[in-house]
């Protein structure tokens, strides 16, 4: 197997560190010097051929190899096994339906959210109970470091040239969970979305920050979903999102689990009663003119269609905390995407 990247000479690991600083190869993180050795155990991981065109991202006109994917892999401390995830992950970001370059450049900060299904996510141990968003697991961590990395060095997506993010938030680091499948009363979420339960998939979406919601006062599922829908409507943003994730944890998991609702029954509640009315986003300051009689009686929904949400249950067991994270872009927006992840 013969990698065409060029070689650097360095006294010792320490000195591969700074000369990735040193070429912004980096998050700001210490990173895992990308040997020779490294970076075929990670490309036979994936059963790649180090040229091997994995995406091509149209806008920037790069196109991504195995070789590329692998050693930013190896940077962002991945195991081998990890590599088919992120080379998913990856061949999701060229698809055009993501439309990268959005998302990429906007001064609006979205980063990759990342979710995963099928039995590869509890072979690697990726988390989807306690601190499901926070630090902890290096599956987690990795892989959607990889991604993100690979973005960063492969894409030219750094921050101030390409990536004009005004804000960002620390899911540009990485952004990477799994779906409670064993707890949840649904089928996963993949399977939702038209593939089978034994596949391994990873689904993007170009997601803002994780805005977490309490209820301990309901018992049922419509008073959860009323305080939830009540946080969206406040945080819609000026244009409405493309696409919302909805997560599920702890308590609230127990009590839509024994409810009987599907998870269609929460798209459509949702999307029934996180409709705003259009005087309220001109007093709001988020849509512009005079608020006039019949502005009190049109209402906007959050969100095109109910299909719009992304209905999962990951998170903690214990604890009234549930979660929605908006996508990208107004209603032409950046749309979520499923792919599968493949081992040879």
């Amino acid at each position: 197997m013969q990698i065409k990247s060029r070689y650097y000479d360095v006294a010792d690991p320490f000195d591969a560190m700074e000369l990735c600083y040193a070429k912004g190869w980096t998050d700001g993180f210490p990173v895992v010097p990308p040997t020779e050795e490294r970076i075929v155990a990670m490309l036979a991981a994936a059963g790649l051929e180090p040229d091997a065109q994995v995406a091509f991202i149209e806008n920037r006109q790069v196109s991504v190899t195995a070789e590329k994917i692998a050693i930013n892999a190896v940077l962002a401390g991945c195991k081998p096994e990890y590599m088919p995830v992120v080379v998913a992950a990856v061949e999701a970001l060229g698809d055009p339906l993501y439309g990268y370059h959005g998302p990429a450049t906007s001064t609006g900060g979205s980063a990759v959210l990342m979710i995963v299904n099928g039995p590869i996510a509890r072979e690697l141990d990726i988390n989807c109970g306690n601190n499901l968003f926070g630090p902890g697991w290096r599956a987690n961590a990795t892989i959607g470091r990889a991604a993100r990395l690979v973005m960063r060095n492969t894409m030219g997506t750094l921050p101030g040239t390409l990536d004009q993010s005004s804000l960002g938030h620390p899911g540009k680091y990485s952004y990477c969970i799994a779906e409670n499948e064993a707890e949840s009363p649904w089928p996963p979420l993949h399977v939702d979305r038209g593939y089978r339960r034994e596949q391994n998939t990873v689904t993007i979406m170009a997601a803002l920050g994780v805005h977490q919601i309490s209820n301990g006062l309901s018992s049922t599922p419509e008073g959860l979903l009323t305080t939830l829908c009540a946080h969206m409507r406040i945080s819609a943003g000026t244009m409405r999102q493309p696409q919302y994730a909805l997560i599920f944890a702890g308590e609230h998991m127990v009590t839509i689990a024994r409810s009987g609702w599907t998870r269609d029954d929460i798209k459509r509640y949702c999307f029934e009663n996180s409709k705003i009315s259009v005087a309220e986003l001109k007093r709001s300051n988020i849509q512009d003119g005079a608020v006039i009689a019949a502005d009190e009686r049109t209402m906007v929904p959050l969100v095109e269609s109910p299909d719009d949400f992304l209905v999962i249950m990951a998170g903690g067991r214990a604890g009234v905390q549930s979660a929605f994270i908006p996508g990208w872009g107004g209603k032409a927006g950046s749309q979520s995407v499923t792919k599968e992840i493949r081992r040879p």
